[in-house]
Order: C-alpha cells, then structure tokens, then sequence
C-alpha cells in the first residue's frame, strides 16, 4: 500500500482483519467428523398426533385457514413478475409489498407439517400449487432472485415439502437453486456489531447453517453439508463453548441470534462434535438467566442486553419481545436440547413460550395483519398488530402453530414422555404394538391431567412425565390409586410396568401463586405467575395500584380464584375489594390494556 494509515485507523481495522484471518483458516479446514450423535430422544416428528379442544386448538384452527385463504396469485404475484410472466393478483403489502420472498419458504414449511401433523390434503395440495408456480419464475441457472435472508427460509420450505409432504419436485428444485447460491452468494459473512451492524453482514447469515445441514440429511448429498459449514458462526458461538456467562455476547440482533444456535444444534447432528452441543447447553442457560422474561420471551428493542438490564427496559421499551419470532427459535432449541441430552428441563421453556408467547398473541388476520411485539412495560401495556402487514411474523407464525403437534410428546426405545400437559392424543409403535394416548386436561387453568391408554393387549413399556422446575409436590394415580414415584422437579417422572388397555393415568400438577423477578439486578420488580402461566392486572378501573405482599405464601392467601378459569380477584389484607382481576396474560384480547410487572416496594401509589 502506498498510502500510510494512522494508528487509530490501523487499531480499528486490526480486529477486522484478525476476524478475517480467522474465518479464512476454519473454512479452509473442514469440520471434524465423526460418527452421527444418537439423539436420546426421538420427537414424533408430526406424526401420530392430534390437538384436543382447547385455545391452542383454536389458535391452530384459525391460523390453517387464514393461510389457506390467501390468495395464490397474490402469493406468486412479485415473482411472477420479475420474471416477466403474466402475474394476476396483487402484492400481498407490507413486508411483501415487493413480492412474498420475506415469508414464503416459510410458508410452504408450515404447510407441510400442518399435512403430516393432520392429513389436511387441502393444506398440502397449495403448497404443492405454490411451489410447482414458483418453480416457472426459477431462471434455467437457478437463480431464485432470492439473496441469503429469503433463501435460508425457501430452502427450509424445500426441505419440509419433501420431508413431510411427499413433494416430487421439491429436491431436485432444492438441488438447482441451491447450485446457484454456491456459484453467486456473498461469503464476507462480517458478524454482527454491537449495537450497530447487529444483524451480520449479509443479513442473518448465520442461520443457514440449519436448513442446508438438515437438507443433507434429507438427501445425502454433501454439497449441502459443504455449504453449511460455510455459514457456521463461530465468532459467535465461541463465546458459549466453556461458559454460559459471556461477558460480550450482548448487544446483537435477539432472534436471528438465538435462532443461530439452531444452526449450532445441526452442526452437532452432522459432525457430532460435542462443542457444539456445549454451545448450545450454555447459550440455553445464559438466556434463561438473564435475558428472560417471566413469560419467557426476551430480547427488548430486539436485541440481546447486558446481564441486569432487563428490568431496566421496562421503564422505556414497548417493545420487550419479538413474539411470534422468538417463540419460533425458542420452541427449536428446547426441541433440539431435548432430544440431544434427554433433560427434562429444557421444556419448560417451551412450555413458557406456549402459554405466555406465540400462544398468548393475538391471531393473524384479514389483510396479514398480525401479531409483533408483547408489550411488558411497567406502566402498564397492551397489545395490538403491528403496523405492517406481512411482517416476518407472519412467515413464523404458521410453523409455530405446526410445531404445537412436535412439542408435546417425544419417545425412545424404552417408552413414552409426555412434555406438554394438553389436550391431545397420540398414537405410536412400541416394540410392534400400536399404542393409543388421549391426554385430557384443563391445564393450566386445572392442576391435573388424565391420560388413558388404549391398545390390543398388554404392553411393557416406561410412561415419563415432565416436571416443571418451578413445581412442588408433583404426583400421578394409576387407576386412581396413588404411585410411588420419584418427582424432582426438572426432570421425568417414570412409570415402568405393564400397561393394560383402558389403563388411566391422573397426574397432579399442583399450580402454586409466586413473584417472579425480572433479574438480579431488581429482586423487587415482579411478575405474578401462576404455574407457567404469567398473570397480568386488568387495567380498565380507575383504581390505585395496590402493594403485593412480601412471600408468595401470602400472595396465595389473598388472590382468590374468580368465576373465570385461571382469573383471581384480589382482596387485600384489612378489607375492600379491587375490581380489576389478574387474569392469564393469554386470554387477554386486543387494545385491551393490563399491567404484567410491579415494584413491590414502590407500591400503593395513592392519588389525592
């Protein structure tokens, strides 16, 4: 170089090189191999299982058919387009204004296993329609006019077509687009920057990883692998690899960051090498410690926040929680955890996530108006659709409502483990023996679950129940006769013995009141959490806020259940009644405000 530089020019490009350096000599060492990892736990991978009556039924219900009502045309519309075909129909708006690319592949996934979760043919038969149109707009070459962002999603669409749809077309259109972004994508791959380029360069990159390994295990072609390791982010994913308390993991985009290590949980799968399975076991502990809400969402302002922080940002942010996004690279990474260490702990987050995320948010509707932020603040909140339609909420939000069928039940050789107290049933193969499981249930507004097992004859196996961390006193009847067995909270309970047909199994979830503080940092800023359940105050009476109790065990004395499943009226110490309820933050509809968090020692506020 002929032009000299300054030592501050020289300071501030000197870790950018070091980077540079760094990933040129990982990509040009391929990753270590080794035998692929047995997964502890198998999920039953959308099959065999049927939601019961409940509001997640209805949720799930409500969401098939919106999908299924959105026009095709105005689907194909922008692409069709481009490629200089008739293109009738209009763009979707919003997000979508240009054409569908933000959540088509998306699209398409959750169409798939919505098929093989329920046998809707209907559902299947437009994703098919989808694909085959979209395929007419793909250049002889391969080029989709997708960059890294779109084409991670349209690449996991391709994959769940095949997976779960039984698509004819879809590997060998999986295989020509995938040939043109080997030849053309960008490989910079410049990791976020704290609070300024916080998504990466390009955008997302480091979630590609996930759907192109989970394509070479589909297919078997290691092209598919070669371009996964491409995309490993492990100027990330180092932080986590001895520690689950970084000290410089914060200030990058939340959701594309936690639903990185989804990439990180494939790269286990298809090496095996156990730093990846590290990563992912500590980058589970440090978001559950400090980047947590109660309702288990996280990320305000979208972005991952110092330790002790989160308190703070109840003061100021509205938006304390990519909902329907988070709750996507939640559910993923409690799902992978499961299977990979066979720890019943990692499902409470999927449980928190069910109740107080994507299963509390309000449901997409006309014109693709859906759900975005949750509302947390201290002043109280409320929610309501976001301002554009289309968002990439929308492209999450059906393969949420297809994964409520993969979270509730996983099996190994030895038997069966029930996740997810929910309505449902299952059937499944042990040893042979087709087995029948109805779960009936009205938690989380009743404490027990019964379950009845039907099948021809008598069967041998082990019947595991999850117990939720947060639980004490955890039981289960067989035939209504009490079960001695062991029930440490954040592990199975087990049940080994031979099952007859008609065999009934009661568990009883007791669903103790309690605070729980936001972080550290603010012991006395708290949620009023009922089981997972996150309860908010309604806020529509001109009332003084009042001060909650100092113990959990008085919180219970003085909440006193309402007509409502799951509502409690407050009737403090020293008489009066309060007319506002504390009522599940779920059931709480749109514009309708409520206050989730309270300073206890800040409170009552009385107006003259």
């Amino acid at each position: 170089m002929s032009e000299k530089i300054s030592r501050r020019e020289f300071l501030i490009a000197a870790p950018t090189a070091t980077w540079v350096l760094t990933q040129a000599a990982r990509q040009a060492a391929p990753v270590k191999e080794s035998p692929l990892p047995r997964a502890k736990l198998e999920a039953m991978n959308y099959r065999g299982v049927r939601l019961g009556k409940s509001r997640w039924q209805e949720q799930y219900r409500s969401a098939r058919d919106f999908y299924l009502s959105v026009s095709e045309d105005d689907i194909l519309q922008g692409f069709r387009a481009a490629a200089g075909l008739s293109a009738p129909g209009k763009p979707l708006g919003g997000w979508c204004r240009t054409n569908s690319s933000t959540v088509f592949g998306q699209w398409l996934s959750g169409m798939s296993r919505m098929y093989r979760a329920t046998g809707d043919s209907e559902i299947r038969d437009k994703a098919i329609r989808l694909v085959t149109e979209f395929a007419k707009t793909v250049k002889p070459d391969g080029d989709c006019g997708l960059r890294h962002y779109p084409f991670d999603k349209l690449v996991g669409g391709l994959v769940d077509l095949q997976a779960y749809a039984d698509s004819a077309d879809a590997v060998a259109l999986l295989e020509k687009v995938t040939d043109w972004a080997i030849k053309t994508f960008s490989r910079e791959n410049v990791p976020a920057i704290p609070l300024k380029s916080y998504q990466g360069r390009p955008s997302e990159w480091y979630t590609l990883s996930e759907n192109l390994f989970r394509a070479y295990q589909l297919t078997g072609n290691p092209k598919f692998k070669s371009f996964g390791e491409v995309w490993l982010y492990h100027a990330y994913w180092d932080k986590f690899a001895k520690t689950a308390s970084p000290t410089d993991a914060h200030g990058v985009h939340a959701y594309s960051h936690v639903n990185t290590f989804s990439s990180a949980a494939m790269a286990y799968a298809v090496t095996g090498d156990p730093v990846y399975l590290a990563v992912i076991k500590n980058a589970y502990d440090f978001l559950q410690a400090t980047q947590c809400y109660a309702t288990g969402g996280y990320g305000p302002r979208e972005t991952i926040i110092p330790e002790g922080r989160l308190g703070k940002t109840l003061e100021i942010r509205y938006d304390c929680f990519e909902t329907v996004c988070g709750s996507w690279a939640g559910f993923k990474l409690s799902r992978y955890l499961m299977q990979f260490t066979g720890e019943a702990r990692y499902g409470d987050w999927a449980e928190r996530l069910l109740y107080n995320g994507v299963g509390a948010a309000l449901p997409i509707s006309t014109g693709g108006r859906n759900f975005y932020y949750a509302d947390y603040r201290l002043a109280g909140g409320l929610k309501c659709y976001n301002w554009e339609p289309y968002t990439c909420c929308s492209g999450t939000y059906i393969q949420n409502m297809a994964d409520y069928h993969n979270l509730i039940y996983f099996k190994d050789a030895s038997g069966f483990f029930v996740n997810l107290y929910l309505p449902s049933e299952v059937t499944w193969s042990h040893q042979g023996e087709e087995i029948k499981l109805v779960q009936e249930t009205q938690y989380p507004d009743a404490e027990t679950s019964v379950l009845t097992l039907n099948m021809k004859r008598n069967t041998a196996f082990s019947l595991k129940f999850r117990v939720p961390g947060w639980s004490r006193g955890f039981s289960v009847k067989i035939n209504g006769a009490n079960a001695e067995v062991a029930a440490s909270p954040g592990t199975w309970a087990a049940i080994s013995r031979t099952w007859s047909p008609g065999d009934r199994v009661e568990v009883q979830i007791p669903l103790p009141l309690r605070m729980v503080p936001v972080d550290d940092l603010h012991p006395n800023r708290v949620a009023v959490v009922r089981g997972p359940v996150v309860l908010v105050l309604e806020s529509d009476y001109h009332e003084s806020a009042f001060r909650l109790p100092e113990r959990d065990d008085d919180l219970g004395k003085w909440l006193v259940p309402d007509k409502e499943p799951g509502a409690f009226r407050a009737e403090p110490p020293g008489g009066g009644r309060v007319r506002s309820r504390l009522v599940p933050f779920y059931s709480t509809p749109e514009n309708f405000c409520y206050k989730m968090y309270f300073d206890t020692k800040e409170l009552p506020i009385v107006f003259p």
